[in-house]
């Protein structure tokens, strides 16, 4: 599935250039943030009311067929929708999957959630690496202080090159100032 940031390029950077992936916060001068989601087209609550308007169409029609003779139209359609009813489900599962980076003056916070399950991995920004896992369009790990995470499941393959580079320029732009100013 292909993803979206719910971060807007409105924010410029410090560096003079706007940032397409990232931004930086408005609320401290020295905060980045990245926010990729699964690109959705139904949330759950919508899923739930179009899953309830097909059971109530299907078994509708499978009741009137029923009244008029045909017994074994109503078991089916009850079945197709035990079925589609399971694949909504799983669906509805991964709809609020995404992924966070949240850099400031502190930490690097980074939060996965997929499905039920969150992983988060909190990172002293002096000492991340950021490299590619296997090649420019795997994901993107993130490492240091024995821990590692991959990022950009939800950046589009040729974009994570450009998100690693985000991330690089963020570290770097910390390292410059945002490390003097957590000693003070």
């Amino acid at each position: 599935m292909s993803a979206t940031t719910s971060s807007a390029s409105a924010y410029p950077s410090p560096a003079g250039r706007s940032s397409r992936l990232g931004f930086d916060s408005a609320l401290a001068d020295d905060a980045v943030a990245w926010r990729f989601q699964r690109n959705c087209s139904l949330t759950p609550n919508d899923l739930i009311r179009c899953y309830l308007l097909l059971c109530v169409l299907s078994l509708g029609v499978a009741a009137f067929f029923w009244f008029h003779g045909a017994r074994l139209i109503l078991p089916f359609a009850g079945l197709e929708m035990l079925a589609l009813g399971a694949a909504m489900l799983v669906y509805a599962r991964h709809a609020r999957d995404r992924e966070s980076i949240d850099m400031d003056s502190r930490r690097l916070h980074v939060e996965h959630r997929c499905g039920n399950r969150l992983e988060q991995v909190d990172f002293d920004p002096a000492w991340v690496r950021v490299e590619p896992a296997s090649n420019d369009r795997s994901l993107v790990e993130l490492s240091g202080q024995g821990r590692r995470i991959a990022v950009g499941r939800f950046v589009r393959p040729e974009l994570r090159s450009q998100l690693a580079d985000e991330l690089r320029q963020a570290l770097r732009r910390w390292r410059a100032g945002g490390a003097a100013a957590c000693r003070n």
